[in-house]
């Protein structure tokens, strides 16, 4: 594999916080694109005619990309560095959605999807790479929460303004437009970001050969295995929340499909305060400790799901709005935390394979769980039994984040 030093005096020049700027922009604009299927799903739906099923297939493609890139790019980012591929993340993210925009085929539209969940799912283990570099353990989970918050950033501004936007001029064009920021963004990205460390090419076949022994060792590695398999029930759970929040409110509960939106966009927001909030609660009040936290969040992720199955029809706005809040920092807030634990749990020269593994595993949940909570939907005629499911699922998880505390005190 690669040998990394730290160049000389190269932290004390630049200021660490200034490159998680360029990090929490690229993220945010990422998310921006990718993330937009969710408010967007139902004006695709109608476009294309689907099901609740189909419409869950779009973000669940997404994370099929993610999924098939995530050990590559994580590879990759630990030879080459973050600079490069943030830049190449945001290109390809970017010009995928340009062309689905112009795509009349829901079946090419899928494969469009499927490739730029490639780009999107490559900027975890980019950016984390970078974040475990320029900072110290006790600062990581407030960077790697700031970072994370991006996701959820982006994704409510698609909520808050591609959603009213392409109701309006349609999706095509407004999607089209704000995918073309996104590779200018990387481009920007690219010249101001910088890398923390001089990497130092050996063999290609070594590296090649050292890097199938780091994956074999990370399948080994109970404790990443148990957050990975954790992460795949919350990653499910929270695009659901992300895919029918604005159907189920929009149907099932009867507001306007504004009011639907402006309850995604409170999910999303949420979330952000959440990544950085439980990042900041983690690195102060429990001394960098992860998996306890992991713990809170599913279980305030299931009490919020019950409350969302059970609520009547015609209920208001301001009554849904505060569940709504609690499910979104929670489901939606646990990333930055889940990052920093599989990241730490390797060497840090290894940090990228270790995201990109977890993230593998975790993008397993986007790609089986919101199709099939969309099943059950237009089965029964009834959201309630998906989002029961989705507190099941928590069960799961604390079982999993048990059996990992169990195996850290050992």
């Amino acid at each position: 594999m690669k040998e990394v030093s730290i160049t000389s005096g190269m932290i004390n020049r630049i200021n660490p916080w200034k490159m998680l700027i360029w990090l929490l922009i690229t993220q945010i604009m990422v998310a921006f694109i990718g993330r937009s299927l969710g408010p967007l799903g139902i004006l695709i739906g109608e476009d294309f005619s689907l099901t609740k099923a189909q419409i869950g297939i779009l973000p669940a493609a997404l994370f099929l990309g993610q999924a098939l890139a995530s050990i590559p790019a994580g590879f990759l980012v630990d030879r080459l560095g973050s600079r490069l591929l943030l830049m190449m993340a945001a290109a390809i993210t970017g010009i995928s959605f340009i062309i689905l925009t112009v795509n009349a085929s829901y079946w090419i539209l899928i494969v469009l999807i499927v490739l730029a969940g490639a780009g999107y799912g490559s900027m975890h283990p980019v950016s984390n790479r970078g974040i475990i570099y320029w900072f110290k353990q006790r600062q990581r989970g407030t960077a790697m929460g700031i970072k994370q918050m991006g996701i959820t950033l982006g994704s409510a501004l698609a909520g808050l303004l591609l959603l009213p936007l392409a109701a309006s001029y349609g999706w095509r064009p407004v999607l089209g437009l704000a995918a073309a920021a996104l590779v200018f963004t990387g481009c920007l990205a690219y010249i101001n970001y910088k890398d923390p460390v001089k990497i130092k090419e050996k063999d290609p076949n070594q590296s090649i050969k050292a890097f199938y022994i780091s994956l074999l060792k990370m399948t080994k590695n109970k404790p990443l295995v148990y957050v990975s398999v954790s992460a795949l029930f919350l990653n499910g759970s929270q695009m659901c929340l992300n895919t029918y929040i604005v159907l189920y409110a929009y149907e099932k509960i009867g507001l306007s499909l504004f009011m639907a939106g402006i309850l995604f966009v409170i999910s999303e927001v949420s979330g952000s305060f959440g990544r950085i909030g439980w990042g900041i609660i983690s690195d102060r009040l429990f001394d960098g400790k992860r998996v306890i936290i992991l713990i809170f969040i599913a279980i305030l992720t299931a009490g919020a799901s019950l409350m969302i199955a059970f609520i009547p029809e015609g209920t208001s706005f301001t009554a849904i709005a505060p569940i709504v809040m609690v499910f979104g920092f929670a489901v939606s807030g646990f990333n930055g935390i889940w990052m920093n634990l599989a990241s730490e749990l390797v060497p840090k020269e290894q940090a990228g394979l270790s995201s990109g593994f977890s993230i593998m595993v975790g993008s397993l949940g986007v790609i089986m769980v919101p199709p099939f909570f969309g099943f059950m939907v237009d089965q029964t005629g009834s959201y309630t039994t998906g989002w029961v499911t989705i507190s099941s699922f928590m069960g799961l998880v604390l079982f999993f984040l048990l059996l990992l505390s169990k195996k850290n005190n050992n």
